[in-house]
């Protein structure tokens, strides 16, 4: 890498396409519940989810893929739902 890539401001998709890959591969899994949903302006459906590890509450909120989309029970708010996270930073999550 050169001295000016490092400074190069990266796509924000591809540092989540990165992120999400890295969780797939190396994430551990626990239980987590859907809280709430919403739509943003855009149209987009978002869910905050909350999950505990070792007695610390994690909440956060992810945009539904196309494919999630298409399992409205699956996040509906009060469902039990698999949450992926980085052990080694355990706020960075995401959905099953």
């Amino acid at each position: 890498m050169g001295f000016f890539e490092r400074f190069r401001k990266r796509d924000p998709r591809e540092v989540e396409r990165e992120r999400r890959e890295f969780l797939l591969t190396k994430g551990r899994i626990t239980d987590g519940r859907i809280i709430d949903s919403d739509t943003n302006a855009r149209g987009e459906e978002i869910v905050f989810y909350l999950y505990t590890l070792n007695g610390v509450d994690f909440e956060s909120s992810e945009l539904l893929t196309e494919e999630q989309r298409r399992d409205q029970l699956k996040y509906a708010p009060g469902m039990k739902i698999g949450v992926r996270y980085d052990p080694k930073n355990q706020g960075n999550s995401m959905l099953e």
